[in-house]
């Protein structure tokens, strides 16, 4: 606990925070609680075994699971591998970020004594050592090193409508991104194409310039790493080019269809996905109330001209508001972000609007300002007993937020503008973690009316506390600078946040304790703010928690819920193993069952990867196990209302993307886009599944095959064998310079029963291995399995030999079993059947790209194959790998539950399968994500 003291009344020269001790013990420090012990750390990548990463005799505690001393130690230690001034410890981690935290405290005269700074300076060492919390990712890679100290991850840039400012903001990007972060801005300002220059001719538009940028965050690795950069790129609703912006991404997702059919390497990552544009950012379209009033009403909206502000064009705002919908639903993209709901709860309203947000959409706030996170472990604070310790938690809130307000002290920023306003604003983003996991160990369904309040009520106290802690440190060391300006707003936006915590209808006795003190903290927050004001004009966000998450031992990342209940984990000395979440026996136990009955639904659960018709388990129980995939996932509208019930107590957004299922409508995307507005959210991101092409293992282009025999399967199956007298083709192939026939036999009724496939010299290994596998497909096709099934799992197969073929509708295979099946598909399988594999002719690709283009001369489709049979040393890669057949992360555990492929990328660094966190993505491997870290 802490707290001020007046310097008149003790005697000192100034005033500051008297610490109490929390977590740890007088006397003795943090490290001599625990058992160390040494670890060696090597990390490969298990597709071809290469070594990433090695450092042996690292020390942690013995807590501390494999995967995070992992992720700790390749990411974090700074050093040289293989020096002595390489980390090696926790220790020298933990000490080299914290001991930089309580110097600067201390010049700045945070505490009222040296002891109380050493309890301040034990307390994060325990937390920090027992995975209660952790800092975001630059504190970890830059704090108490000789590189620039920058501490945040989120940035918001500003551009005008110069040609000096959007060619400063192509290098403000850059710098940030060079620095391992990602940036947002809004390109509102710059003027439409529709308008014309001060010389008389028409303007460019800022989608023109997106391209600029975009080609810049392709080239420029962010932070020296594999992963592209993090950016989000905002337009207003009412800017004359919305449409073409709305349209962007869906264009360019025809485009790499088209292209990924001609045999071009369109995965994400892949050598020829830079060809496409817009593929660097995520794109959001701030919608005013204004707008979605005319939505709901049916009538026009007008496009207002960016220099005079007159309106230019009227259009119907349903069919705008359709067009977001629909290229949402064809690519991810735009997502929403709600204007005037994001203003009304702004504290800073005379400094600026509110007009873009960060990569992951959670943090928002004024132009060229950044934010600084750090997350709470939920489960931490869980009690044995399966109550949870608000009291704790509020403590524990009070150290980590006087931390990163200590932190903006020392910070570098990597522009001027961007260090001036977070110094003036100080804008934190407090959050947490595994909130999945704390629902579902005390019996709470994600999607039920006790989850929400629950989650509410908690994150209600961990805003409320943080800000109570923020006017207490303003009476220390003063309040923000812009305070003073915009004092009457930041009250207003207090009351807001305290009446929406007196609204929560309570349901159990955790959350009824929980909203009890969370009152108490708004109330005594607003108390001692009118009096000292504010010390941080913002102070939470939920960020993804993607690395840190995996830091802390999280199940569950930000406000996510659990990702199914089987789970990934590796084992000390090398190796893995399945295991079913320990949440779950938890939450068995929450719902009173007895020890019996827990490990029989648990061995049930490891076995089948759910709990439907688990032994002993009651109906009334299975939504407590509802997950974020598998056979009961969460409906769309269960993630938005969990969103709608914390958003009231943020200060800042929620990063979060809703998985719609792939038979979504765009009507459903409609519905969450409208819903999202009345529940007032301030931002809303939807990926449907299966919708992008450029995501390698894509779902469900194998099982729906599968789940489509052509023939009706008897329980016990039966052969149908060929007549004596069939019909047959042969076809001559060359793959890579390999020669072969491909022979293949139909039943009457023209249904393929039977192929032989002669390849090599006559009774050499390859001859012999392809004479046995052509009998084995062959008795399988006679057994009734779909032809599109043995389709989807041999096609994009990878092995020499490789390369071009003399086909002129397959022209590039990825082995000689790709080639063979694509033809088989194209000589065997109706159009849909082949639609839903990504097979098609020379013949159908150029229709699809003369309806989708126009004219054939806007893609040059001839020139694409050209230019493929003119360099065949390119490497083919096509859009799908073969089905993981062994996991090597939750996800891929949870692709051979389901039996089929889930739409997430593979990691660049470690190569496995990486799982949602928030709108990102992040390696369970190796740590890496996908977006800002």
């Amino acid at each position: 606990m802490t707290e001020t003291v007046d310097a008149s009344e003790s005697g000192l020269v100034e005033r500051g925070l008297t610490v109490r001790r929390v977590h740890t013990t007088e006397g003795v420090h943090p490290y001599d609680e625990v058992t160390w012990e040494q670890r060696d750390v090597v990390m490969t990548n298990w597709r071809d075994g290469s070594v990433n990463f090695e450092q042996r005799g690292v020390e942690f505690p013995e807590f501390w699971s494999v995967n995070a001393t992992n992720i700790v130690t390749s990411k974090y230690f700074r050093g040289a591998v293989g020096t002595p001034v390489r980390e090696h410890s926790l220790k020298q981690l933990i000490d080299r970020v914290v001991k930089t935290y309580v110097t600067a405290g201390v010049e700045h005269g945070y505490f009222a004594t040296p002891k109380d700074a050493e309890i301040f300076e034990h307390e994060l060492i325990w937390m920090l050592m027992h995975q209660v919390f952790s800092f975001n990712s630059p504190v970890w890679f830059n704090v108490g090193t000789s590189s620039p100290q920058q501490v945040s991850a989120c940035f918001i840039l500003a551009v005008d409508d110069t040609m000096d400012s959007i060619l400063n903001w192509y290098r403000e990007e850059g710098l940030i991104f060079k620095g391992g972060s990602g940036a947002g801005l809004n390109l509102s300002r710059i003027r439409s194409s529709k308008e014309l220059l001060s010389s008389g001719g028409t303007a460019s538009g800022p989608v023109s310039f997106m391209r600029g940028a975009d080609a810049s965050a392709g080239t420029i690795k962010s932070g020296g790493a594999t992963r592209r950069a993090a950016k989000m790129v905002v337009l207003d609703v009412d800017h004359p080019d919305v449409e073409e912006f709305i349209e962007t991404k869906a264009k360019e997702e025809e485009k790499i269809r088209v292209l990924r059919d001609a045999g071009f390497d369109m995965d994400l990552g892949g050598s020829d996905i830079t060809s496409v544009q817009y593929q660097n950012a995520n794109n959001s379209i701030r919608v005013s109330d204004e707008f979605m009033h005319a939505v709901d009403a049916g009538n026009e909206f007008g496009l207002r001209a960016r220099t005079t502000g007159e309106v230019i064009e009227k259009i119907d705002a349903k069919t705008l508001f359709r067009k977001m919908a629909q290229a949402a639903w064809e690519c991810a993209d735009p997502g929403v972000q709600y204007d005037d709901t994001i203003n009304d709860w702004h504290t800073c309203p005379e400094s600026g609007r509110i007009t873009a947000s960060n990569p992951c959409s959670e943090y928002l706030h004024l132009d060229n300002s950044s934010c600084n996170l750090a997350s709470l472990n939920l489960m931490k604070f869980l009690r044995e007993d399966g109550m949870f310790d608000a009291e704790l938690f509020a403590r524990s809130v009070e150290l980590v937020i006087t931390a990163m307000d200590i932190s903006i002290c020392f910070a570098d920023f990597p522009t001027e503008p961007i260090g001036d306003t977070t110094r003036k604003f100080r804008q934190l983003g407090i959050g947490y973690a595994n909130l999945g996991a704390l629902l579902m160990a005390t019996g709470h369904a994600y999607d039920s009316e006790g989850g929400r309040a629950l989650a509410a009520s908690i994150t209600s106290l961990m805003t409320g506390t943080a800000y109570r802690r923020s006017a207490e440190l303003a009476g220390v060391v003063g309040a923000y600078e812009g305070y003073a300006r915009n004092a009457d707003a930041h009250q207003r936006v207090m009351r807001k946040h305290a009446a929406a915590n007196d609204l929560i209808r309570t349901y159990h006795h955790n959350d009824v304790a929980v909203q009890r003190l969370a009152t108490r903290e708004w109330q005594e927050g607003m108390r001692v703010g009118a009096a000292n004001g504010w010390r941080n004009a913002q102070a939470s966000v939920l960020a993804p928690t993607g690395t840190i998450g995996l830091m802390m031992d999280c199940d569950t990342t930000g406000i996510e819920p659990d990702l199914a209940l089987v789970k990934f984990k590796k084992l000390v000395g090398g190796g893995s193993m399945q295991i079913v979440n320990q949440t779950v026996p938890r939450a068995l136990k929450a719902l009173g069952y007895q020890d019996e009955q827990i490990e029989a639904i648990v061995e049930f659960i490891a076995e089948h990867g759910h709990v439907i018709d688990a032994p002993g388990l009651r109906q009334e129980h299975y939504e407590v196990f509802d997950c974020a995939m598998g056979e009961r996932s969460i409906a769309p509208m269960g993630h938005v209302r969990m969103m709608a019930a914390v958003q009231p107590f943020i200060s800042g957004a929620i990063s979060k993307t809703v998985n719609m299922p792939e038979s979504a409508s765009v009507s459903d995307v409609e519905q969450i886009y409208f819903e999202g507005w009345k529940l007032g959210l301030k931002a809303l991101a939807i990926y449907r599944d299966n919708c992008k092409v450029g995501q390698p293992l894509s779902a469900g282009k194998g099982a729906k095959g599968a789940a489509e025999p052509e023939k009706v399967v008897e329980y016990r199956p039966v052969r149908k064998r060929l007549p004596k007298k069939r019909p047959s083709q042969t076809v001559s192939f060359t793959v890579g310079g390999a020669e072969g026939y491909l022979h293949a036999g139909s039943y009457p009724d023209d249904g393929l029963g039977e192929i032989f496939v002669k390849l090599g010299k006559q009774g050499s290994t390859l001859s012999g291995v392809m004479d046995a596998f052509s009998m084995s497909i062959s008795v399988g096709l006679q057994y009734g399995i779909p032809l599109e099934f043995y389709v989807s799992k041999f096609q994009n197969l990878r092995f020499e030999p490789a390369g071009m073929t003399d086909d002129p509708d397959v022209r590039i295979a990825t082995s000689v079993l790709d080639y063979l099946f694509r033809r088989l598909a194209l000589d065997y399988l109706p159009y849909e059947k082949r639609a839903q594999l990504g097979i098609f002719t020379a013949d159908e690709r150029s229709a699809q790209v003369n309806n989708d283009y126009g004219t054939p001369s806007d893609v040059d489709l001839e020139g694409m194959r050209s230019s493929v049979e003119a360099t065949p040393s390119r490497p083919a890669v096509a859009a799908a790998e073969p089905e993981v057949v062994e996991a090597h992360s939750s996800t891929e555990l949870l692709e051979l539950h389901l039996g089929k492929a889930a739409d997430a990328p593979l990691c660049m660094t470690c190569g496995t399968k990486m799982r949602p966190a928030g709108s990102c993505y992040v390696c369970e491997g190796c740590g890496s994500t996908s977006g800002c870290s």
